[in-house]
């Protein structure tokens, strides 16, 4: 079947055929005719399999009769993230340059006046984040009255991120009569309660199983004994020993990402980080630039899991075992698209095994094993004796504080404070009164205070204090008390009573020299 035997458009057709497409996906082969129905679609797909041209084409022949108005758009896409917002509308340029479709992009830090300009001149297709969304309509500068069409994408992910609170919001300032399309990469129950209340009498659309890996990926896995900075060390051996033309290395924290990219740079590598904490326009030029083949590598989180079309991807490293174990089918979807393949390696630690278990459970199968030089593997029974013996170290030092090897207590600081023999006779023992030492202050000027990096807190003190004789003979009930207290701590190093925050005791912390990196 080719893209002519669906029904669309000459327009429509003309440039596909530019862009190089001939025959459909077999979700755009399915989904298309459907969708010129004018019925409802659920559809599950794995990424990659061409679904957001399933949708785009049979949008564009649809909108192609009418006219938008102001602030009042035609047809709704709702993306997860900006950058599959970003695609979305690249979908719409390139197949409806030969249309005269009006179409506005809401995301996330770009400028609100132009995004305004637009939805005032009216447009056709409005593609768009919850968040940006939501804040337009409460600024009054959408109506949503007039959707005829609406695209609900990569809906396991909205959830995941928490967005499907905003997008039943939506969903509810929508006609009750307009034409749904909801697509989704696997299927749980929540996602399906969600497409029973958003969709009518809808026709499913499954490519492949739920949660299944793409047959165009070759899957390997790296068991490495060690720590990150082996799991560094591997990787560079992977990179250097395999043709990789273009790769994403993916990790699970946005710090990691910018250490793995650091090592990566450091090392020679042509390299780039994207993650969430970015601003938008370096985002968008970094993604921008990786696909121009600019950069080589691209470390990342998952940010960028979903929904990219990146069809030179050679290569994809899992520098961590998803938490999530459907983030693993997302990540490794972004090799091997369009037909063409692509390889998967993913690098685990031995604490990463309870993952890598969820992992496999989900996919079914082993993933193959490879081996790197002399580097050590391990086996899952080590695994699970490694996280036993974790949790274990985490029981003992929850049941209190620790003990040194004399039997003390470690207090504040860090010192071992050795128990006193109980005595009766020195709880019986009135403390010895404090003699009043009167200082010219002559010999406090002349007196050489040692530098401290501690910084005290002197401001009760800062003036001499009169004797209690020239006070009339009165004496100062608080600096008795001060007194009594030395009496108690008199181990503590020389200074006033009262000089620091924490009393007359000054932490052994507080006093060692520090080094700023």
């Amino acid at each position: 079947m080719t893209f002519e035997d669906l029904g669309l458009s000459p327009e429509v057709l003309r440039a596909v055929l530019e862009v190089g497409y001939t025959i459909p996906t077999p979700i755009q082969e399915k989904a298309i005719p459907v969708v010129l129905m004018g019925r409802d679609v659920l559809g599950c797909a794995q990424t990659g399999t061409g679904k957001t041209a399933g949708f785009t084409l049979p949008m564009i022949d649809i909108l192609s009769n009418g006219r938008a108005r102001a602030r009042m758009p035609r047809s709704l896409i709702i993306a997860p993230t900006r950058e599959l917002a970003a695609q979305v509308s690249e979908n719409f340029e390139l197949y409806g340059k030969y249309g005269k479709l009006s179409m506005a992009l809401l995301i996330g830090g770009s400028s609100f006046v132009e995004q305004e300009q637009k939805l005032n001149r009216g447009v056709d297709v409005l593609i768009a984040t919850p968040g940006r969304l939501i804040d337009l309509f409460e600024r009054g500068k959408i109506l949503l009255a007039d959707v005829k069409i609406l695209v609900i994408d990569e809906a396991d992910r909205m959830l995941d991120m928490g967005f499907m609170p905003d997008v039943e919001r939506i969903v509810g300032l929508l006609p009750k009569i307009r034409q749904t399309l909801f697509f989704s990469a696997t299927m749980p129950p929540e996602i399906r309660r969600l497409a029973d209340a958003f969709l009518l009498n809808p026709k499913e659309i499954s490519v492949d199983p739920p949660a299944s890996a793409a047959q165009t990926v070759t899957q390997a896995l790296v068991k490495i004994r060690g720590a990150a900075k082996e799991k560094r060390a591997a990787l560079r051996s992977l990179i250097d020993s395999d043709e990789v033309k273009s790769a994403l290395v993916f990790c699970n924290r946005k710090r990691d990402v910018d250490v793995v990219f650091r090592s990566l740079e450091r090392h020679g590598y042509s390299a780039a980080a994207l993650h969430g904490d970015m601003a938008q326009p370096v985002r968008m030029e970094t993604l921008q630039s990786f696909k121009d083949s600019k950069v080589r590598i691209l470390v990342c989180s998952d940010v960028a899991a979903r929904g990219l079309d990146i069809p030179a991807v050679s290569h994809v490293f899992n520098f961590d075992v998803p938490s999530n174990p459907e983030d693993y089918v997302h990540r490794i979807g972004r090799t091997g698209r369009a037909g063409r393949s692509g390889k998967a390696f993913t690098l685990a630690l031995p604490e990463e095994g309870k993952y890598l278990a969820n992992v496999i459970g989900m996919l079914g199968m082993q993933i193959p094993e490879v081996t790197l030089g002399d580097a050590q593997t391990w086996s899952a029974a080590e695994a699970e004796g490694e996280s036993r013996e974790r949790g274990r170290g985490r029981r003992r030092s929850s049941k209190g504080p620790a003990r040194s090897e004399g039997g003390g207590r470690r207090g504040r600081g860090g010192r071992d404070e050795q128990r006193e023999p109980h005595s009766p006779r020195s709880e019986q023992q009135a403390p010895e009164p404090v003699a009043e030492v009167v200082v010219a202050p002559e010999e406090i000027a002349e007196e050489e205070v040692e530098p401290q990096e501690v910084v005290l807190l002197r401001q009760r003190d800062e003036a001499p204090r009169m004797p209690a004789a020239a006070r009339g003979g009165r004496s100062d009930p608080r600096t008795e008390r001060r007194g009594r207290g030395r009496d108690r701590n008199d181990d503590d190093d020389g200074g006033a009573p009262g000089e620091t925050a924490f009393g007359d005791h000054v932490p052994a912390f507080m006093l060692r020299s520090s080094k700023v990196a």
